[in-house]
């Protein structure tokens, strides 16, 4: 049965694309049909991990916001890049938004449908029969947001160990609650090393009230590939890589 994923953060500067982008590619790995839609039409950028380049979009998701195509048109099969997804029978369809300066403007100056957006959600799953659809969501609180939450399977929260992050985050969980999500996850990124990641990640999910489901530390490695890659493909061993493994299966 197909699942659609939101990661979702308060704030912007969480990691939440680079997690998204993992995320899918473990999930293709395992075999899935995977499908990753960028939703933060706003500042859109998930397509750079995948080597994606720009100049090859034809069609995006702004286009089908606007009425000018369907939305499979947008899917873009970025699976022959990543070794192994084909030989396991996985695939992962990118649906990118524009990073045109005219496209990003006419959505902050007239916004959009989000209703629209939401019948696109379930037009893909059934169009490219995926197994899991994850929306890397716009930061904060807006229509989109919670119309994609309402619609979510499940839901991933990504934070940080601050108080900015802390709060907002209790207002996610609150609205997700609300909108009665049938799961709802924390993953605790960019951990510093004085602190004790299994305390704080304890704390946390007492706090809120929703399982932990993992803490990811600051990583050098991480940051050193600068967003030119698909970590987990980079470095398969690696403790993050590890720990996102454990967060996959705690999705699925």
């Amino acid at each position: 049965m197909s699942k659609i994923i939101s990661i979702h953060s308060f704030r912007g500067g969480t990691g939440k694309s680079n997690v998204t982008a993992n995320l899918a590619v473990l999930a293709a790995l395992s075999g899935q049909r995977v499908g990753i839609v960028d939703t933060d039409v706003q500042s859109p950028g998930i397509h750079v991990l995948f080597g994606f380049d720009e100049d090859k979009v034809q069609r995006c998701l702004n286009d089908y916001l606007w009425g000018r195509c369907p939305i499979e048109e947008t899917a873009y099969d970025v699976g022959d890049a990543l070794a192994g997804a084909a030989a396991a029978g996985g695939r992962i369809f990118l649906i990118p938004s524009s990073l045109q300066a005219g496209e990003i403007a006419r959505v902050l100056r007239e916004g959009y449908d989000v209703s629209r957006l939401n019948d696109g959600f379930r037009e893909l799953v059934e169009k490219l029969e995926l197994d899991t659809l994850f929306i890397d969501t716009h930061p904060g609180v807006n229509e989109e947001t919670l119309l994609s939450i309402a619609i979510s399977d499940a839901l991933l929260i990504v934070l940080r160990a601050d108080n900015q992050d802390f709060q907002g985050t209790a207002v996610t969980v609150d609205l997700a609650r609300r909108l009665e999500t049938p799961k709802i996850l924390l993953l605790l990124n960019k951990v510093l090393p004085p602190f004790d990641e299994a305390e704080l990640g304890r704390t946390l999910q007492k706090s809120y009230g929703v399982p932990m489901a993992g803490v990811l530390p600051l990583s050098e490695d991480l940051v050193r590939l600068a967003s030119s890659g698909v970590f987990c493909m980079h470095h398969p061993d690696h403790e993050v890589t590890r720990t996102l493994r454990r967060v996959s299966q705690a999705l699925a």
